[in-house]
């Protein structure tokens, strides 16, 4: 695949993102081969795009994180894409539907790095150690394809359907916890619609970020210093309708709030 090409669907998978509207899987019709490797190829351009514009990366984030998924999509390893600034929620902030196409809300554990992390061969303990604070989070996907159709490479180059993230005003240390053990509640109006633990990021969220760093070192790259890595779904993903009050609670972390709005 070209420069050219990858432009190409770049573009358009951000025209779907800044125009609010749902786009046909890239598989389908534009390229119909296109390959892991390439799909974050369009990642890289997107991402790019957006730094260009002035906006600022937070912190790469994890996508396919249980090991059933990726059993089911047929992938050994996790995705990941990137946060950015302006996708920044306050605790107990409103989500606008009217910015978003269908979104959808998943409870998650955020990393603090304290030190560059660089792979490969790179550990849970590692990264433990070189982690400086842990924070309870709510991330909203939001994938642009049209009725969430989409293959493996379609959603990698969509930036892993990275949209909004709400991170909770409580940071601890992660020596502090077994945050494999850590429970987690999904509430939506009251009502209880997910529950799970941190055991279901890949057996303890510190692997989801040493599988992060092996893979960024394929590509020259390293987990950096300073950067807050989302790791993954500890529960499932529920989708958002106007007037919904979310909250997540996490054992020892706190809860995290948010209202979507029209």
């Amino acid at each position: 695949m070209n420069n050219e090409q990858i432009k190409q669907i770049a573009e358009y998978l951000l025209d779907g993102e800044v125009g609010i509207h749902e786009v046909v899987k890239v598989t389908a019709e534009i390229k119909p081969d296109l390959t892991m490797d390439e799909a974050y190829l369009v990642q890289e351009e997107i991402v790019k795009t957006k730094l260009n514009e002035g906006k600022k990366i937070i912190g790469p984030k994890m996508g396919l994180t249980s090991r059933a998924k990726m059993k089911q999509m047929g992938v050994d390893e996790p995705i990941y894409g990137y946060v950015f600034d302006y996708m920044l929620i306050d605790n107990g902030g409103q989500v606008p539907l009217s910015e978003l196409i269908h979104p959808k809300v998943e409870a998650e554990i955020a990393f603090i790095i304290g030190e560059d992390i660089e792979g490969p061969g790179i550990t849970g303990a590692q990264v433990l150690a070189a982690t400086d604070y842990i924070l309870p989070a709510l991330e909203i996907i939001d994938s642009r394809y049209e009725n969430f159709n989409f293959t493996l490479p379609d959603v990698i180059a969509d930036n892993a359907s990275t949209s909004r993230v709400v991170f909770g005003t409580t940071i601890k240390k992660p020596e502090q916890f077994e945050l494999d053990l850590v429970g987690t509640t999904l509430t939506i109006n009251g009502e209880i619609k997910e529950l799970g633990a941190g055991a279901a990021v890949l057996g303890h969220p510190a692997n989801s970020v040493a599988m992060l760093a092996n893979m960024l070192a394929r590509k020259g790259k390293k987990v950096q210093k300073g950067e807050i890595i989302l790791t993954g779904g500890i529960t499932g993903a529920v989708m958002l309708t106007k007037g919904d009050i979310v909250s997540g609670k996490f054992d020892g972390l706190g809860e995290v709030v948010f209202t979507v709005v029209e």
